[in-house]
């Protein structure tokens, strides 16, 4: 059974940093791409950053310039790095992998920027 599990939320100031991580369990097949979402309260899910196995990514227009997503050195690992965070980062975080005919998703890890 594949699982995806994200790690490294928490609460920091603005302007602060966290680092995200996302690991599968449960597949010897690596994902064709993973991708980063996040959903605040009263909100649809946001698309954010996305990686694939060559290592092409893209970035969302509302984090571009802040946030960098990367592959980790395991297989079916990421990273998203978020620097110079604001309040309205605020969401539950949410890590997403595909590959044909599978999407998976993981639970989330909220992070929280305030003062």
């Amino acid at each position: 059974q594949v699982q995806l599990v994200e790690s490294g939320g928490g609460t920091v100031q603005p302007g602060g940093s966290l680092r995200l991580s996302c690991a599968a369990s449960g597949t010897d097949f690596a994902f064709s791409a993973m991708a980063w979402y996040r959903q605040s309260p009263g909100k649809q899910r946001e698309f954010i950053a996305r990686v694939t196995i060559g290592g092409y990514t893209n970035v969302a227009d509302s984090v571009k310039g802040r946030f960098t997503i990367s592959e980790g050195d395991a297989r079916n690992t990421m990273y998203l790095q978020m620097n110079s965070l604001k309040p309205e980062d605020t969401a539950v975080y949410y890590c997403n992998a595909e590959r044909v005919q599978e999407e998976y998703w993981g639970q989330g890890t909220q992070v929280t920027v305030s003062s």
